[in-house]
């Protein structure tokens, strides 16, 4: 069976608005507009507390940027996101947190949705598309990333590789390819909004047809990367960051990417966001501020291997692909109904 987080409500919440923010089409190509306002002086300490529920080797690079810059000092708390988003709830106006980062935005919507969170200035926003950010303006989306396939060049060849999650299925693949564990709750939301497109009958027979090819089902993505990088297998389904990262791992990069279902008439491929949000309770909201401000600075979005949040930014280089349409009031509902789906098709942690 499916292992499902603790609390049964999150996952849900988890998932809705996963989709929302992150099916609406390509990234906008206009030039940034750079926020231009001034953080009142704080009269409180220099002083910030993070709870991060995402690697910490993503944002220590920033954070000590943010330090010196500031002179504000970071304590950073990490974890799972979920479980973060869990102490917020439990310690209420004792948190210690001040800005939480998620690696998921629906995580930040359950949050906004338990009163847990602040606004967060417009004027600080509106350098970001609006559809990457919470309606209340209280949670704000840092980068993004998609769904893609990455594979072995030494393995098979790019108009050998599936082009569609539809592809896979094909028997001819059977063995041969590597996804993450289904109690991941990206790939619950990934077949969610397929289900949402296509309908349960149609989702269980993709998903069915998925497990008969017999995919090696691993722990991480960056299992998946690094077995499809080191010939263990010949592709794999993870986020494009992680073929951003391969690219790095000497003797295992000689890896290439597609993304999937971009062709007329396909559903495009599934996207994410990371973000960021200022805790209602913070001790140093004027320092979470500055600090989210700070994020979405150029200099700042192009530290990380994610997609910049914010178009058009100069010595970027875009990807262009078409995300996958699904409204939040269709797939909302049908995040349970998924998980039984998979547990259905055999696909289970």
């Amino acid at each position: 069976m499916i292992k499902l987080f603790p609390k049964r409500i999150l996952i849900i919440a988890i998932f809705t608005l996963t989709v929302t923010l992150i099916f609406s089409g390509c990234m906008p190509k206009e030039s940034p507009v750079k926020a231009n306002i001034e953080v009142p002086a704080a009269e409180e300490p220099k002083e910030l507390t993070i709870y991060i529920g995402r690697q910490e080797k993503f944002i220590i690079p920033m954070v000590e940027r943010f330090e010196k810059q500031t002179g504000i000092k970071v304590n950073l708390i990490s974890g799972k996101a979920t479980e973060y988003a869990h102490r917020i709830v439990e310690e209420g106006a004792n948190t210690q947190a001040d800005v939480f980062l998620s690696n998921d935005a629906g995580i930040l919507e359950y949050l906004r949705r338990e009163n847990m969170l602040a606004p967060i200035d417009e004027n600080v926003l509106k350098v970001v598309p609006e559809n990457y950010r919470a309606e209340d303006n209280t949670w704000v989306g840092v980068t993004v990333r998609c769904r893609v396939f990455i594979y072995n060049k030494d393995l098979i060849r790019p108009e050998d590789m599936p082009k569609s999650l539809f592809d896979v299925v094909d028997p001819k693949y059977k063995g041969q390819f590597t996804i993450n564990r289904a109690g991941n709750e990206s790939m619950v939301t990934c077949f969610a909004s397929v289900n949402s497109i296509i309908g349960p009958e149609k989702t269980l027979e993709l998903l069915k047809g998925i497990m008969s090819n017999e995919p090696l089902i691993l722990q991480s993505h960056t299992d998946v990367r690094r077995a499809v990088g080191s010939g263990e297998v010949k592709f794999g389904f993870v986020n494009n960051y992680h073929y951003k990262m391969q690219l790095l791992e000497e003797g295992m990069n000689n890896v290439g990417v597609i993304f999937p279902d971009q062709g007329e008439g396909q559903m495009g491929t599934f996207a994410n966001v990371s973000g960021a949000a200022i805790t209602k309770h913070a001790k140093h909201p004027k320092n979470a501020l500055a600090f989210i401000q700070f994020l979405l600075e150029p200099e700042q979005q192009k530290l990380n291997d994610e997609t910049p949040i914010i178009p058009g930014i100069e010595g970027i280089e875009y990807d262009e692909y078409k995300t996958a349409d699904t409204s939040l009031s269709v797939v909302g509902p049908l995040w349970e109904e998924t998980i039984k789906l998979m547990e259905e098709a055999g696909y289970s942690d």
